[in-house]
């Protein structure tokens, strides 16, 4: 009976000893940021969330050069397209309304819009298969050559305006995929119409309110203020550069939401919980597009996009993520729904890869 005993010992405190190694500790995360400590340089905001539990919450580096304030989890860095998934989440809470349909036609609710509108339902503004031109490519051929420095600061309105001079989209509706930063600029517009409120209120009232996302926001220069707010910065010969806005920065929907480690935690939770919307009302921004000339494909290689989430697999884990990339940040969420594992990493510097940092952390966990 002694040896049983003794034996049965022994096998839990070597089960509790492999329990204990399989785990991934602060210290390994650690090592793929380390490079970026600094107390003068911009850098990064890390989150990783692993069943439900913020395991690893940490800045690096500092939220701007005047005053080198340290980057914590309450820094708010612009989202950049990271933000295409909050603008998504307000036309499937309209919908959830019965206000919206995803079969809807663009000139349903913007009726002033060219007629080459009436092909493009809400579903293509969602999925990028509207064939709606990029209102930067237009501005550049406005400006040819300007620096950005030089180029006016464009809205929602005036990308509107744009659109409304070309006579014709780049493809049919539905036949392509072409990721479209105009068409999640109209879908603001298009939730403004709806609604009836600016964008910047539906989102907080809808979407930050609920969920106490305290520090997000969109941000309107002049309107608002950004609170704990990181700058944007670009490494140059000298060092690094301010590079905070550009012409393109004050357009919402595709881009223009600033928020926090902290807040974004609440985001991913309500995700996980169904806070805002059911799961079956959640699911269609998960199915990925399927275009009628064939798959979806960019210059980089097959496509797998819903409604504002890339749904590619990693390996044969299953995956939904989004990158941000402006002057001066660059953004991504990468989330593992059936690992329970959810990585986030905000920089204000352009001389990092956000993705490829957190999929160094994913690994650590789904290569267990």
């Amino acid at each position: 009976m002694r040896l049983r005993f003794s034996t049965r010992l022994i096998l839990l405190a070597a089960l509790a000893s492999t329990t204990v190694r399989s785990q991934v500790s602060s210290e390994q995360i650690d090592v793929v940021f380390a490079p970026l400590k600094s107390n003068a340089a911009p850098g990064v905001a890390v989150l990783v969330v692993h069943n439900g539990k913020a395991v690893f919450r940490r800045g690096y580096g500092v939220a701007d050069l005047r005053t080198l304030s340290a980057i914590d989890p309450s820094t708010n860095f612009r989202l950049a397209s990271f933000s295409k998934q909050f603008t998504a989440m307000c036309i499937m809470l309209l919908v959830h309304d019965g206000k919206l349909h995803y079969g809807d036609h663009l000139t349903d609710v913007l009726t002033e819009f060219p007629a080459y509108g009436k092909a493009i339902t809400i579903r293509n503004l969602l999925n990028h298969t509207s064939g709606l031109p990029d209102y930067e490519d237009i501005m550049a051929q406005q400006y040819p050559n300007a620096p950005d420095d030089q180029i006016p600061q464009i809205h929602n309105p005036a990308v509107l305006q744009l659109l409304e001079q070309q006579r014709a989209g780049i493809f049919p509706a539905g036949s392509k995929w072409q990721y479209s930063n105009s068409g999640y600029v109209v879908l603001a517009q298009i939730v403004e119409r709806v609604s009836g409120e600016p964008f910047g209120r539906f989102l907080q009232q809808r979407i930050f309110t609920p969920l106490k996302m305290t520090n997000s926001l969109a941000y309107e220069k002049g309107k608002n203020e950004i609170p704990h707010r990181a700058y944007g910065h670009s490494r140059e010969q000298s060092g690094f550069r301010e590079t905070d806005q550009s012409s393109t920065s004050a357009t919402l929907g595709d881009g223009g939401i600033y928020s926090s480690i902290d807040d974004l935690e609440k985001w991913d939770r309500a995700l996980y919980a169904y806070t805002l919307l059911s799961k079956e009302e959640m699911q269609p921004a998960y199915v990925p597009v399927q275009p009628n000339a064939g798959p979806a494909a960019s210059s980089d290689g097959p496509v797998s996009y819903g409604f504002g989430w890339h749904v590619e697999s990693y390996g044969n884990h299953k995956r939904r993520w989004h990158d941000g990339e402006t002057m001066g940040f660059r953004t991504t969420i990468q989330r593992f729904p059936d690992d329970g594992l959810t990585v986030i990493v905000l920089a204000n510097r352009t001389d990092v890869d956000p993705k490829a940092l957190a999929l160094r952390v994913a690994d650590l966990y789904l290569k267990k």
